[in-house]
């Protein structure tokens, strides 16, 4: 009997241990793929042009109406972007799944108060995940070009599904401080790689959707 259960563990631990290296392996493969693309805030005149930059929502403080830290941070480097001529238009997209809590209409706010015309803001208020984001960017938007606004941790995912269906993507770094809660971000980024992986070559779900819609691109 205690053969047999030692037997057991054996088996057992050897699959863990296979099921570890594969994840670990999937993550590296990501981050590798997508370490070319990325760049830093600071160098803002290396950035390719694009015709948009896309700005991938974060929480919202719901009685202020404020972007949290990181996301003030993604817009400010999303304006930016628009100022120094390296995109024409910024979609904002976030999550607007219930009617009192609106990430895109507070992106939108921030940016315009920051001096960016309204006809050049696109709001995507069905960006409840990366994935949706990026396919919405295709399917919905007809977007073929782009540079996805995130912190680095985030990015490798954003730079990976968005090139996996069809954007062509470069990434910026918007971090500029350290965030509250990192630690759990970097822990949960993992876990949601290996999501995105199994997404894009395994299960290709289809997001919410809808009619086309025409934010005036040059193609």
């Amino acid at each position: 009997m205690r053969v047999g259960i030692k037997k057991i563990l054996i088996v057992g631990l050897s699959v863990f241990a296979a099921a570890a290296v594969f994840c670990s392996g999937v993550v590296f493969y990501v981050q590798n793929y997508a370490a070319e693309f990325i760049y830093f805030y600071s160098d803002i005149e290396n950035i390719p042009i694009k015709d948009v930059a896309i700005v991938f929502g974060a929480s919202v403080n719901p009685d202020t109406l404020r972007p949290s830290d990181m996301l003030t941070d993604r817009l400010i480097t999303g304006v930016e972007l628009y100022r120094a001529g390296k995109v024409q238009k910024i979609v904002m997209s976030g999550d607007n799944r219930v009617s009192h809590y609106n990430e895109p209409l507070v992106m939108k706010k921030f940016a315009e108060d920051l001096g960016v015309p309204t006809e050049d803001i696109v709001l995507d208020y069905a960006g409840r995940r990366t994935y949706d984001t990026c396919y919405r960017a295709v399917e919905i938007f007809g977007i073929k070009n782009a540079v996805l606004v995130t912190q680095k941790y985030h990015l490798y995912r954003a730079l990976y599904t968005c090139r996996s269906l069809g954007v062509d993507a470069v990434g910026v770094d918007a971090a500029r401080q350290a965030y509250i809660g990192q630690n759990y971000y970097d822990f949960r980024e993992f876990f949601a790689t290996l999501s995105t992986f199994f997404d894009v070559n395994v299960l290709h779900p289809r997001p919410i959707l809808g009619e086309k819609i025409d934010i005036n691109l040059p193609y």
